[in-house]
């Protein structure tokens, strides 16, 4: 694959309204951000993906949008994005923004508009139909139907949403809509941010049929995806997005597109796909049957993992590019979600880093994970904020749990989790705010925060500023070959990276117990270990520490 500049990039998500508030109103701002740069420069990134920060209701977080060409209040103004922009610049870090295109929020002027005027050409910036019932069975993302009738009186009206009722989606069939959304793209390109990560972008087809289907649930109705995502006919708007909004800025823009099949992973990412990389969830959702309805889970092994990594790995390798992760604004913390006792074992969360990271893609680090923060723990449903989680917790008592047992799927799986505000140090609210923050604090933070991070030479914090630097001082973590190799201990996750006769060998014991693994290949030098004396190499045979993980080079034979 042809080289480009975004393969050598390190990513960091940055959730705005959780990272560090510098007016004391609990919430997260651009400037605190500004005030945070050396932190992530001396850490090594090289890019920050900003969640949306745009004017919103917040009814989804900032994922539901009142104005595209905005900042919100609650942030800042577009001089302190600006100032952002010139700061990250400063250092060598770029900026990519969320954009979020296939819904906007109810309070939207275009919105707004339709229901001021029943013949404003905004109507068709959107889905509506009419019929005394709901035009289908179709259930949103975040629960109940994706209908929801006109709230300003008019009979029979119906508007559609795939996820929360105030996100209504675009319609995507009308040309007018799809300039307009190209226009605001260029607009934020030509201020000079890096690109974009794509939100939800496969939702942007429907299945024009508009045709009930078998119902999947207890509630009678149908998931969205069946007929809202990955719809034949998409392309036609991906190949538009990308010729008359992308084309002519050397920007990189990511996919997050769940459940696109690895046989149309060149479409997406290949060298005339419509994005760079894309973000893959398969071995994100292990624990649970469907991603949309974390209730149903299901146990799985390393050896589960493994398999799926493998899987998707060479699936993206002979498409494209990957971006990689183990954790985001919409999942768990990785800590207890991969390893669940060992969860605070600094061993353990170390070697899960490392095995993630050196693979085949660009890694994105999500803030807080370079601390190993974990999961919460909430003792009843009304200290959620996130809607989806509310919703689950409901539904998941109609598919039969009790209140106990939907209470802890939710904590295992809560969005929130995630969207704790950032320990920065072990004063009240990790030094994030003087103030009560807008989502309650995670239970550890006096142990696990930035400054004892900082403090500490053997902290999760210096071991990804050693990973990130180990990678980028190495060609062949970046643009070489990625190729399986099958373990036979089922604890162990291990592959190859391979560049101009360079070949780089990785092994990661993710068990409680020391392992012993025979090597193939001629080792030559033991370059990376994640612990001190992790393992042991004599002749053809690889002794592994309890989690940990090791790098070598290996002889050509």
């Amino acid at each position: 694959m042809k080289k480009h500049w975004w393969m050598r990039e390190v990513a960091y998500q940055i959730y705005p309204r959780s990272f560090a508030d510098t007016n004391n109103d609990g919430i997260g701002d651009l400037r605190g951000i500004i005030e945070k740069l050396a932190y992530l420069s001396d850490l090594g990134i090289t890019l920050i993906w900003l969640s949306p920060m745009y004017p919103s209701p917040m009814a989804d977080n900032g994922y539901d949008i009142s104005d595209y060409y905005g900042i919100s209040e609650a942030f800042g103004t577009m001089d302190d994005f600006d100032d952002l922009l010139a700061a990250a610049k400063t250092y060598g870090i770029k900026i990519i923004l969320d954009l979020v295109v296939n819904h906007t929020s109810d309070e939207h002027a275009w919105f707004q508009e339709l229901l001021a005027d029943p013949n404003s050409p905004y109507r068709d910036y959107y889905i509506l139909k009419q019929g005394k019932d709901l035009p289908t069975n179709w259930r949103s993302n975040f629960g109940g139907s994706v209908w929801e009738k006109l709230p300003n009186g008019e009979p029979d009206t119906y508007y559609f949403h795939s996820f929360h009722k105030k996100q209504p989606d675009l319609n995507w069939e009308n040309p007018k809509l799809r300039q307009e959304i190209y226009q605001m793209i260029r607009f934020w390109l030509n201020k000079g941010i890096s690109g974009f990560r794509v939100d939800a972008i496969n939702f942007i087809k429907k299945d024009q049929k508009w045709q009930n289907l078998p119902a999947d649930g207890a509630d009678g109705l149908a998931k969205v995806t069946k007929a809202g995502r990955n719809i034949p006919g998409m392309n036609v708007f991906l190949d538009e997005l990308k010729a008359e909004a992308f084309d002519g800025f050397d920007v990189v823009t990511v996919a997050e597109a769940a459940g696109v099949a690895y046989s149309d992973l060149p479409e997406f990412i290949g060298e005339s796909g419509y994005f760079d990389m894309i973000f893959d969830f398969k071995w994100a959702d292990i624990d649970v049957k469907s991603g949309s309805e974390w209730f149903r889970r299901q146990a799985w092994t390393i050896a589960d993992l493994r398999e799926l990594i493998m899987t998707q790995q060479l699936a993206m390798q002979v498409a494209g590019w990957s971006a990689n992760f183990i954790e985001n604004h919409d999942q768990p913390r990785a800590t207890t979600k991969y390893l669940g006792e060992a969860a605070t074992n600094l061993d353990a969360v170390k070697t899960l880093g490392a095995m993630y990271f050196f693979l085949r893609g660009t890694p994105f680090i999500y803030q807080g994970q370079e601390l190993g923060m974990t999961n919460f723990k909430r003792a009843d449903i009304s200290e959620f904020d996130d809607i989806s989680s509310i919703d689950q917790y409901y539904r998941s008592i109609k598919e039969g749990l009790n209140e106990q047992e939907a209470l802890s799927v939710i904590n295992l799986r809560s969005r929130d989790n995630s969207r704790t505000p950032f320990p920065w140090t072990d004063a009240p609210n990790g030094g994030f705010s003087k103030v009560s923050p807008w989502l309650s604090s995670t239970d550890n933070f006096e142990q696990i925060n930035a400054a004892h991070a900082l403090e500490n030479p053997d902290s999760l914090y210096y071991f990804y500023k050693r990973m990130i630097a180990f990678r980028q001082e190495d060609d062949s973590l970046i643009y070489g070959d990625f190729s399986p190799i099958m373990p036979k201990n089922a604890t162990v996750i291990a592959y190859k990276r391979l560049y101009k006769g360079k070949i780089t060998s990785a092994y990661f014991n993710l068990g409680s117990t020391d392992v012993v693994e025979v090597i193939t290949g001629r080792v030559n030098k033991l370059t990376f270990e994640t612990q001190e004396n992790a393992a042991c190499i004599t002749d053809n045979t690889l002794t592994l520490k309890a989690y940990s993980g090791v790098l070598f080079t290996e002889m050509e034979l």
